[in-house]
């Protein structure tokens, strides 16, 4: 199904070879009766903006307003724009067009519920992050300020800038296959943070609920979580620590 204009494909023949973009995207609409489809539609860097995500505001607002996506801050924190892009999860708002290929593919993140074109259904996913109580649980008096050591602090890094999109535990082959009962490498990196927060005076009930045969061990170490992750984050490093320190607790 091709829905773009005429006037359009005129635009791109005008156009430099080095401008044209083809971005194909994958369809599919609950409310239709028929099997997902892919659109193509034509558009030229020169008037877009230079990311991915410009590509799909310019679809939506001047060829097919019907094409569905998350997005909010754009700015690559947000991370509500994490889709597969040329086959690499990733955020929309971080992928450059001008680095892509000339054709480019984009699906919604995989073995993941679609509720409408680009759209993920993270129900699960936010339930998963509710069960690992991802806050400060210290039973000192709340008027007292909790200080960190410098070196307390440095412990966080690499864990706090997690932004959930999602992008990790949909390139996991064990996600994929037991996201119901493991929690997947985005929720342990941020179950890891909570663990190694030296504030936190939860830390053994938080260890006792993730040494589990499912939710914890069922990583491999297939490392895809740490390749694909957006904020260059390494989630398999965070959960190899969290089985270590199970072990020596």
């Amino acid at each position: 199904m091709f829905l773009t204009k005429n006037y359009y494909k005129l635009n791109l023949i005008t156009q430099p070879l080095d401008y044209q973009r083809y971005i194909r995207v994958y369809r599919w609409n609950p409310y239709r009766q028929q099997k997902p489809w892919f659109n193509v539609y034509p558009i030229s860097t020169k008037n877009c903006g230079p990311m991915v995500l410009d590509a799909l505001f310019q679809i939506k607002n001047t060829q097919d307003s019907s094409l569905s996506f998350r997005r909010s801050c754009r700015e690559g924190i947000c991370g509500s724009c994490s889709m597969n892009i040329n086959g690499t999860n990733s955020l929309a708002c971080l992928k450059s067009l001008s680095k892509e290929s000339k054709f480019i593919t984009i699906y919604p993140l995989p073995h993941m519920y679609v509720i409408k074109d680009l759209i993920i259904d993270l129900t699960n996913f936010y339930s998963q992050y509710k069960l690992i109580k991802p806050w400060l649980v210290n039973n000192l008096l709340p008027e007292k300020e909790q200080l960190q050591s410098k070196k307390d602090r440095l412990e966080l890094d690499g864990l706090y800038e997690c932004i959930l999109c999602a992008c990790c535990s949909a390139s996991c082959p064990s996600y994929w296959w037991n996201q119901d009962t493991y929690l997947g490498p985005a929720i342990l990196l941020q179950a890891y943070r909570w663990v190694v927060d030296s504030r936190d005076n939860n830390t053994n009930y938080r260890l006792k609920f993730l040494n589990h045969k499912i939710r914890l061990f069922r990583c491999h170490t297939i490392m895809n979580c740490s390749k694909t992750c957006p904020k260059n984050l390494n989630p398999g490093r965070a959960i190899a620590n969290i089985k270590q320190t199970i072990l020596y607790n």
